[in-house]
């Protein structure tokens, strides 16, 4: 049998799993017997735990939100998981580099042996953000998505300029994407959705009027975000999308070719390429960057947009 320390331990982290537990499921998974998990829970919560507890026979436990931090206990994979997690934090874009260094410090002193040499076998370097924001108002714009309040800011659609203009939005949500901190969200004025970064926002009401969410393009903030990025203005796919056949091997272009690129070895020991971009002039651009000979395959826009750039090229190296 488990000491009693093991025992409440064990406890502590079946509680923190987001459900009920009743008492004779927890007796069941410690082995002991329904009035040694009241005694249990008794221990814990003189310890500083808040552990809720429902009535009747079998009670029904679960570990509720207090007003100070108790003691945490975390499995193997939990502990290696925080220690990563804040050691890549400073590469969120969030200006808590220092915060989450202190932190890694705090949890690497209390960890056994075994997992801290775990940890500090992860050795990878972790360059900050070029851009950090100020994890007050990340706070703030998360509270008014999930009021479903309005945000009025000031909003700098250049860093640096001092131009800003005043933005009603009503927010949907919030995207981290390549270390910078975007807001999806309606804007009122304009009648339309608009992507914002939150290191050009100021803000200047948190409790704006209520709003009705509407139906986001895409599903959600993630897809709509991406398909802005592509060009497109609602599903995360390249509005231009086309087939080459280029003289070079899979082996010699795969190091240039976009992540989301279909490459096919062909039997002349060409390459088939399907890829997309923002429109017909930039995906003809993209594949001329390879520097190899292509046939356009399909369609007819590209083909058209490929022989304008030839002719822009030309234009260039004059007569």
């Amino acid at each position: 049998m488990a000491s009693p320390s093991s025992r409440m331990l064990t406890l502590l982290s079946l509680l923190q799993v987001s459900r009920n537990w009743s008492g004779v499921e927890l007796a069941d998974r410690l082995g002991v017997s329904p009035r040694t998990v009241r005694r249990d829970v008794d221990r814990l919560r003189e310890l500083g735990y808040r552990i809720a507890s429902g009535r009747g026979p079998d009670g029904g436990y679960h570990l509720a939100a207090g007003s100070e931090l108790p003691p945490l206990s975390f499995d193997d994979d939990q502990a290696v998981a925080v220690a990563l997690a804040l050691r890549v934090a400073p590469a969120s874009g969030a200006d808590i580099a220092e915060a989450a260094a202190r932190a890694l410090a705090t949890v690497r002193q209390v960890l056994p042996s075994r997992l801290r040499h775990r940890v500090d076998a992860l050795g990878f370097d972790v360059p900050p953000g070029s851009v950090l924001v100020d994890p007050d108002v990340l706070a703030s714009v998360s509270a008014a998505i999930t009021a479903r309040r309005v945000l009025r800011f000031e909003y700098e659609y250049e860093s640096g300029s001092g131009d800003a203009r005043t933005r009603r939005v009503e927010p949907q949500g919030i995207v981290a994407r390549r270390g910078r901190w975007y807001l999806v969200g309606w804007d009122i004025d304009v009648a339309d959705w608009r992507t914002y970064r939150i290191d050009r926002m100021r803000l200047r009401s948190h409790t704006g009027a209520a709003f009705v969410p509407r139906n986001l393009p895409g599903g959600d903030s993630s897809t709509f975000l991406a398909a802005r990025f592509k060009g497109s203005g609602g599903d995360d796919v390249w509005p231009c999308v086309g087939q080459v056949v280029v003289s070079a091997a899979v082996r010699e272009l795969a190091p240039y070719l976009p992540d989301d690129a279909l490459a096919a070895e062909g039997a002349d020991g060409r390459t088939v390429l399907t890829l997309g971009a923002w429109s017909w002039s930039a995906l003809a651009a993209t594949i001329a960057r390879f520097d190899a000979e292509f046939d356009v395959v399909q369609p007819d826009e590209l083909r058209e947009a490929a022989h304008r750039l030839g002719r822009r090229l030309r234009a260039v190296g004059g007569p």
